[in-house]
């Protein structure tokens, strides 16, 4: 039978969270915490790349939890521009392994969401790293490396972060970057090939 996705809050730093979990289908292999672009800019954990990452990261058996960060949607707290966030993330990890067991952790993000991720995983070790259209070079805080076996996949046509600011950002990291001829920021009609190349190149 089809696991369906739930709502449910985990306890933060700032207050509660509102966290989409899309359960792993069939046996559960690892935990995956996906964050969502700017809020400032309407973004949410049901935005489409988010959810397609969730989906995608379900069949592969990951448990899936997708929080609204701090002050977003029904969250408490204020947003913190990529600071709180962090510890806000941290905190769905340590839930999540309250309920999963200690299994291999994926973080993974979308924009800003990306952003926040990559700062996470400077904080915690995390066995798998995926960044979709990282928000780099757009905050005060700079993006910081990442490991090596880390999947960037960018919008050759991003307009919201240019391609050539996370080849910039990559170049001295040796970090390969997938790119998506065509494809905007939002990966607009290019989705279901993105959840295919997020679970070929896992």
């Amino acid at each position: 039978m089809l696991k369906t996705p739930d709502s449910i809050r985990v306890a933060g730093p700032v207050g509660a969270l509102d966290t989409i979990v899309v359960p792993a289908q069939g046996e559960v292999r690892g935990i995956a915490v996906i964050c969502h672009p700017n809020p400032l800019q309407g973004g949410t954990n049901t935005n489409k790349v988010v959810q397609t990452a969730a989906r995608t990261l379900s069949r592969m058996g990951y448990a899936c939890y997708c929080p609204n960060l701090r002050g977003v949607g029904q969250s408490e707290g204020q947003h913190d521009h990529g600071e709180g966030e962090v510890e806000d993330v941290i905190a769905v990890v340590e839930h999540a392994r309250n309920e999963q067991g200690d299994l291999p952790l994926a973080l993974a993000g979308f924009s800003f969401g990306g952003f926040v991720a990559a700062r996470t995983r400077a904080r915690i070790e995390a066995d798998k790293l995926l960044l979709m259209g990282v928000a780099v070079g757009k905050y005060e805080i700079p993006t910081p490396p990442v490991p090596a076996g880390t999947l960037v996949i960018h919008g050759e046509q991003d307009e919201v972060i240019p391609l050539s600011a996370v080849l910039e950002w990559a170049r001295p990291q040796d970090l390969p970057v997938l790119v998506f001829p065509g494809a905007g920021h939002f990966f607009h009609g290019k989705l279901v090939r993105l959840g295919q190349m997020i679970e070929r190149c896992w």
